[in-house]
Order: C-alpha cells, then sequence, then structure tokens
C-alpha cells in the first residue's frame, strides 16, 4: 500500500534511503537545506518542498536524517519545523543518532501535539543505504513501530525493535563503541605487524580466518593497509557520536575506557583537520604515535 512520506535530509546516506522509499511505491515530499541534494530525487518522481513544515503538511509519516542533535531538535520544533503543520496521528521517524536523552524529551513533546515518534538510527554506510540492507534500531511504541515497518523494510534488512523512545539511540551509541573500539584495535595490530617486520596484509589474512576476524578487519584493515580513506563514514561524524556516547556516559557514570581512548585518537585527527577521512584513518594517529607513517 503507498504511503504519503516526508522525506527531510537526503544526503549520502538519506539519498538512497529515499530513493529505496520510492522504488517501494510511495509517494515522497522531500526537504533538504541544499536543493542539489533534492535533484536527483525530483528526477526520480519526489516533490521538493520549501521548508520541513511543508513537508509534513503532505505526510503521514516523516523521516528524518541530519547531523546532530541540534539540527533534529530545528528540524522538528524550530521556525517553519514539522511540529507546526504535523497531522494529529502522524509519525516522526528520525533516523539521525543524537543524543538518547534528547530523543525522549523530543517524544515527549510531540506526544502532548498527538505526534507519534520513532527513534531508528541506522548501521550499514552509504553500501547498505544504497542496497537497502541497512540494519535499523528503533525506539517507540510497538504498534507505531510494526505500523512503519513495511516502509523500513524498503531500507533494510535487519529491523529490531529495541525498546520505547530513545532506546534506538542507545543500539546505535552501543554500535558505535563496538565499531569504534574494534578500529583501534586493528590499527594497533596492523601497526604492531609493520613494527616488527612482518607482512600486515599477510597477517591481517591470518587473522581474518580466526577468533580476531571481523567485518572491521575486512573492509577498514583493508583501507589502512591502502592508506585509503575515501570515506565510508567520516572522521567528523564518528566523532560526534562517541562525543554522544561520552555525553551519555558522563550523565549515568558509567566507566567506558576503551571508547575514550578512541574518542581521544578521533580528537587528534580533527586537529590534524582529517574531519572528511574515513574513521580507519585512526591508524594514522598510532602511526604517528610509534614513530610511523607522516
Amino acid at each position: 500500500m503507498s504511503v504519503n512520506i516526508g522525506f527531510i535530509g537526503p544526503g549520502i546516506m538519506g539519498g538512497p534511503m529515499a530513493h529505496n522509499l520510492i522504488k517501494g511505491g510511495h509517494r515522497l515530499w522531500v526537504y533538504a537545506r541544499r536543493p542539489e541534494a533534492m535533484a536527483s530525487l525530483l528526477a526520480a518522481g519526489a516533490t521538493g518542498c520549501a521548508t520541513p513544515a511543508e513537508v509534513a503538511k503532505h505526510a503521514d509519516v516523516i523521516f528524518t536524517i541530519v547531523s546532530d542533535t541540534p539540527d533534529v531538535e530545528q528540524v522538528i520544533f524550530g521556525a517553519n519545523g514539522i511540529a507546526g503543520s504535523a497531522r494529529v496521528g502522524a509519525v516522526i521517524v528520525d533516523m539521525s543518532t543524537i543524543s538518547p536523552s534528547a530523543t525522549k524529551q523530543f517524544a515527549e513533546r510531540l506526544a502532548k501535539q498527538g505526534i507519534e515518534m520513532l527513534d531508528a538510527p541506522v548501521s550499514g554506510g552509504e553500501t547498505g543505504a544504497i542496497n537497502g540492507t541497512l540494519s535499523i534500531m528503533a525506539g517507540g511504541k510497538a504498534e507505531v513501530f510494526e505500523r512503519v515497518r513495511p516502509l523500513f523494510e524498503c531500507m533494510g534488512k535487519n529491523i529490531v525493535h529495541i525498546g520505547s523512545n530513545g532506546a534506538g539511540q542507545v543500539a546505535k551509541a552501543c554500535n558505535q563503541i563496538v565499531v569504534a573500539v574494534t578500529i583501534e584495535a586493528v590499527a594497533e595490530a596492523l601497526t604492531f605487524a609493520r613494527k616488527n617486520g612482518a607482512d600486515p596484509a599477510r597477517v591481517r589474512e591470518a587473522l581474518l580466518g580466526g577468533f580476531a576476524g571481523s567485518k572491521i578487519m575486512e573492509v577498514h584493515g583493508q583501507r589502512m593497509l591502502d592508506n585509503d580513506f575515501k570515506p565510508g563514514f567520516k572522521v567528523g561524524l564518528h566523532q560526534k557520536d562517541m562525543r554522544i556516547v561520552m555525553e551519555t556516559a558522563h550523565q549515568l557514570g558509567v566507566a567506558l575506557p576503551a571508547a575514550a581512548l578512541v574518542t581521544q585518537h578521533l580528537n587528534a585527527l580533527m586537529g590534524t583537520n582529517d574531519t572528511e577521512l574515513d574513521s580507519s584513518a585512526v591508524v594514522k594517529v598510532i602511526e604517528r604515535m610509534s614513530g610511523m607513517g607522516e
């Protein structure tokens, strides 16, 4: 069944996700801060809008995927925001990666207007977005999740309802912890191999066949070997995600020593203007600290 969908934030991830919704037979109204970001969607049949409020006037379900917590708040509650014109019973599905506590607050504010909210951040990178194979972790009411599930199935394969509002963001934070710490481990291992005079490519090949094998070893390990840091997921975004992780850990009194270490290495890359590189560039920090590389 075709659904009237709003989509705000058709960027590197959001653009392919929106295209997959169109391929699923749905009508889309879209908004982007940069009009050129909407071009391919308009060519595919979507309708462009001048503001998030205009999007909300037409849509039963409104997806948002923007950079950070303040951006989500602005898109929903700011001047010309979604909340100003969304219908009672409409669903806002935020697929950004933002603060779990802020997400809960946003959901509470929307509930007072009769608007439902799901937080549904994703993992899988640009490739997963293009192929419609993203992992989607959702927080919110179970019945609202089931209502939106057919739309999630246009964009992802591993779709899990985690719990109440904010739980999806908690799951995404957990994802980013595991990814960041594993990138650190792979970077340290390959640097250790090189410093010892062993062929890091052969070491990686051996490790892939054992318990040390992982998607990170496979994909990011190869990037490190090739010194190719064209972004799948940028340092700047990963650093932002780890800031959210560490802020939430501070609020709750949770010890995350390994996550804190990697966050500092991402900070170091920010300091050397490597913001736009893939986060596997953490290896550059390890190499510099070891008297190698640049």
